[in-house]
């Protein structure tokens, strides 16, 4: 595994600004709270009403009387979208697995935009040709 850099050691070389590595750890304090939870899940959960096709049934008639609601978590697993139902109360739990998923993400991004404003504004580099 790769070693990990302190930002307060490469601050000494790099000159990034206290707000800068103030930002930074704080992303990694968020971080390290969603991880240490353990509640992350990867995509979706939707809510989905259906139609049979049982003649007369409620679901035929106008208007529709579908038959639901049924909640479906779904991902993408080597490009492909794979699902799973699930009940309401595993809706109701997994709803924030999948919302701290997704900060999760927007943090890293972050991190990754700060790491961009560092490269850019350090003196050092030349722009290309």
């Amino acid at each position: 595994m790769a070693d990990v850099v302190d930002p307060l050691w490469e601050a000494s070389s790099m000159a990034l600004s206290r707000a800068h590595l103030a930002e930074a750890r704080r992303i990694g304090d968020e971080l390290a709270a969603i991880a240490r939870s353990g509640l992350l899940l990867p995509g979706s959960i939707v809510e989905r009403s259906t139609t049979c096709g049982r003649p007369g049934c409620s679901c035929q008639k106008d208007p529709p009387r579908r038959h639901g609601p049924y909640f479906q978590w779904t991902r993408k697993v080597a490009a492909k979208t794979v699902g799973r139902y699930l009940t309401r109360e595993q809706r109701d739990d997994y709803t924030t697995w999948i919302a701290n998923d997704r900060r999760a993400h927007e943090l890293l991004r972050r991190l990754e935009e700060l790491g961009i404003e560092a490269l850019e504004a350090d003196p050092r580099s030349r722009s290309a040709p």
